[in-house]
């Protein structure tokens, strides 16, 4: 970015309070964006909505949905759940006078489910805000990280300041599911210099995400009627023998594995069993047991290398057991696979933000790895630069009475809009 003595101070200095003049602004848009129930497969109201805020801005919009067709074809396509009819990505594209850096944004407007509504403290789409805190689903993940990103560059406009270099604004769907959305802007051929994923980041510098996959683990039994229940080996009691064994690897992994972006791997490593099911009828010893889980691995790791690891690692404990040596359980990984990526800590993406950020709140910025797995992944691996930042914190995503911090998004906005003056460039 190009520096005019103050005027350029000038210019950043008025933006930055403007933008704190304006939080009723910015904390509104946010609930509006919270009262859309836009839970995955029911994004087309909320992407309306932002459709048309993004065209009061005055941005060229592109609305689309996905082509199931050309996804098939990329290597990175995960198959889908739910059709994707009536479930467009909206794209927001502000061209720079020329001569700047580009900048592409990213965020999910779609949100799990809430739950049984009777669970939560305040209406799931209500948007209430109380001590500080708004409460409502997506309200970390990832609606307060849309709201930020959306509310800088228009904040910048309404300042009537030029950006040299083009932005580019994703909302996109089925996030929750898959990354197909963010792999539908790419085969569209968005693109840029740099990418910011607004996913929660406890305002957070992110350079690395995580990666997320699920296993399967069949365990049998041994039949017999319930009148010679002697003669039945329980596969709930063998499966409890593997749950074990999931447990001890994950105490190793956690001790072993390392990476610089990772201090405390425990977060990233999460490695644990969410399905245990056995039998269908009270009065039937059961046959079989079905274990489901979800495996973290760290960016320095290989997919492949991690699930090796877990299937060797299950099938060594089993011949420790004298039935599962014979009976050994079927070990496989299946659904959701979401492989980690990172960029070098060092990159120019990640200076621009950190000196944004501490000139924008006066402290220093945190630079850490992402806890998940998130679609910085796609875009990375398309050679896009990119990082993890925004409002919200992962403690809060999926939570019964999910809520962010009010005076994050804001200080998530004034840093995404000083971020962009100075990666894009502006004239004075």
């Amino acid at each position: 970015m190009e520096r005019c003595g103050n005027l350029m101070h000038e210019i950043e200095l008025n933006l930055l309070q403007e933008i704190e003049k304006g939080r009723n602004e910015i904390i509104e848009f946010l609930r509006k964006l919270i009262q859309f129930p836009s839970v995955t497969g029911q994004e087309k109201d909320i992407q309306e909505f932002i459709s048309s805020e993004l065209e009061s801005m005055g941005l060229k919009i592109d609305m689309f949905e996905p082509d199931v067709d050309k996804l098939k074809k990329s290597p990175y396509y995960e198959k889908i759940k739910i059709g994707y009819e009536g479930r467009p990505n909206v794209v927001g594209i502000y061209k720079g006078s020329g001569g700047g850096r580009s900048l592409l944004f990213n965020g999910h407007v779609d949100v799990c489910d809430p739950g049984p509504r009777e669970a939560w403290k305040h209406d799931p789409f209500g948007g209430v805000i109380e001590n500080g805190k708004l409460y409502g689903r997506g309200a970390s993940d990832m609606k307060s990280g849309l709201a930020a990103m959306t509310m800088a560059l228009k904040f910048i406009l309404d300042q009537g300041i030029e950006l040299k270099g083009d932005v580019i604004l994703e909302y996109v769907v089925d996030e929750e599911n898959t990354s197909n959305g963010t792999l539908a802007c790419i085969l569209k051929d968005y693109r840029a210099d740099a990418a910011i994923n607004c996913e929660a980041s406890d305002l957070e510098i992110q350079p690395a995400v995580s990666g997320s996959m699920w296993f399967e683990i069949l365990v049998r039994g041994r039949s017999a009627s319930m009148s010679r229940i002697w003669e039945h080996v329980s596969p709930i009691e063998q499966g409890y023998k593997i749950f074990q064994a999931i447990k001890e690897l994950y105490e190793i992994r956690v001790k072993e594995k390392k990476h610089p972006l990772y201090p405390d791997p425990r977060g990233a490593l999460g490695l644990f069993v969410g399905v245990f099911q056995s039998g269908t009828f009270p009065s039937n010893p059961p046959e079989i047991c079905i274990i489901k889980g979800r495996m973290g691995i760290l960016p320095n790791e290989k997919v492949e290398d991690a699930q090796r690891e877990f299937i060797e690692f299950i099938k060594e404990r089993a011949k420790l057991d004298p039935w599962l040596r014979y009976n050994p359980p079927e070990v496989q990984f299946k659904g959701y696979c979401g492989a980690p990526a990172e960029i070098d800590p060092n990159h120019p993406i990640v200076q621009t933000f950190k000196e944004a950020f501490k000139e924008s709140l006066g402290r220093e910025a945190v630079v850490k790895g992402h806890e998940g797995a998130s679609d910085m992944r796609i875009l990375v691996w398309e050679g896009i630069p990119t990082i993890v930042f925004g409002p919200g914190t992962i403690t809060q995503m999926h939570a019964i009475n999910e809520w962010v911090n009010v005076n994050d998004v804001i200080e998530a906005t004034k840093v995404i809009a000083l971020g962009i003056l100075k990666w894009c460039g502006y004239k004075t």
